[in-house]
C-alpha cells in the first residue's frame, strides 16, 4: 500500500508526516480473516493496534458462553488504541462480520512512533475523544423510542463506513443480533422495525450481496434526530 492511500483511506492518518507513513507501513503486518473468524482474542488486547483496510468486524464482550455485540467497525477505521495504553484484562475481542482485511502495528512500535509524530499523537486523541461523545449520545437515547436508537445506528454506521451507491449508502448485512446488540434493543424489534423500513423503501436489504443500502438517508437521519 502507499502511503498516499493509507493516508486517504484511514482518517487517523490524515494529519501524519510522510515519514511516519513510511514508517508504519513498513512495520505493519498484514492479515486476512473470513467471516466469524476471531481477529483478537480477549488475552490478545493491548498488543498491537489494527487498522482495517476492508470488511466488517464486531468488538464482543464475552461472559462464559454468552457473548454480547458493544461495536462494529468498517473500513478506514481502527482499533486497539486504547487498550495498549491500558494493560488492564480484557473481557472482549473482536470477530470478522465479512472477510476483513487487516493492518496491526505492535504496541512498542506504535507507541514509540506517537513520540516521534506529536501530530499523529494530537489526531489520535481527537479520534479517540469524538468515540466518547458516541458513547454519551449512546447513553442519552437510552430512553428513546427503539426505531429511534436503530435509525441513529444505522445512519452512523452510513455517515462512518457507507459507500455511495445508485441506490444510496452502502453498509454491510450487520445481522440483526449484532445490529441489535449494539442499538441496546430486542431482536424481535430491530426485525420489525428493519421490515417496516424496507416496506416505506427508506432501507433495501440485499441479501445476495450482503448488502443494505440505506435508500432515503434524508429520512433516516430526521427519524435519528440528527436533522
Amino acid at each position: 500500500m502507499q502511503t498516499e492511500v493509507f493516508s486517504e483511506l484511514f482518517p487517523l492518518m490524515s494529519t501524519a508526516t510522510p515519514q511516519t507513513l513510511e514508517w508504519l507501513l513498513n512495520v505493519a503486518i498484514e492479515h486476512e480473516y473470513p467471516s466469524g473468524r476471531a481477529v483478537v482474542m480477549e488475552d490478545a488486547w493491548g498488543n498491537a493496534v489494527y487498522f482495517v483496510v476492508s470488511g466488517w468486524v464486531k468488538v464482543r464482550r464475552t461472559v462464559g458462553e454468552d457473548s454480547l455485540a458493544l461495536a462494529i467497525f468498517g473500513k478506514g477505521d481502527f482499533f486497539g488504541e486504547m487498550a495498549i495504553l491500558d494493560e488492564s484484562p480484557r473481557s472482549t475481542d473482536v470477530i470478522a462480520l465479512s472477510s476483513v482485511n487487516l493492518l496491526s502495528v505492535s504496541r512498542e512500535r506504535f507507541i514509540q512512533i506517537l513520540f516521534k509524530d506529536p501530530q499523529l499523537h494530537h489526531r489520535m486523541l481527537q479520534l479517540m475523544v469524538r468515540r466518547l461523545r458516541q458513547i454519551n449520545l449512546r447513553l442519552q437515547m437510552r430512553s428513546s423510542p427503539p426505531a429511534v436508537k436503530l435509525a441513529h445506528t444505522l445512519v452512523t454506521l452510513g455517515e462512518s463506513y457507507g459507500q455511495e451507491s445508485n441506490c444510496g449508502k452502502e453498509i454491510f448485512n450487520i445481522p440483526f443480533k449484532d445490529l441489535a446488540e449494539v442499538t441496546e434493543i430486542g431482536v424481535d424489534e430491530t426485525t420489525k422495525i428493519m421490515e417496516k423500513l424496507h416496506e416505506k423503501g427508506w432501507i433495501k436489504i440485499d441479501s445476495a450481496k450482503n448488502i443494505i443500502y440505506l435508500v432515503n438517508f434524508k429520512q433516516l437521519m430526521n427519524l435519528a434526530g440528527k436533522v
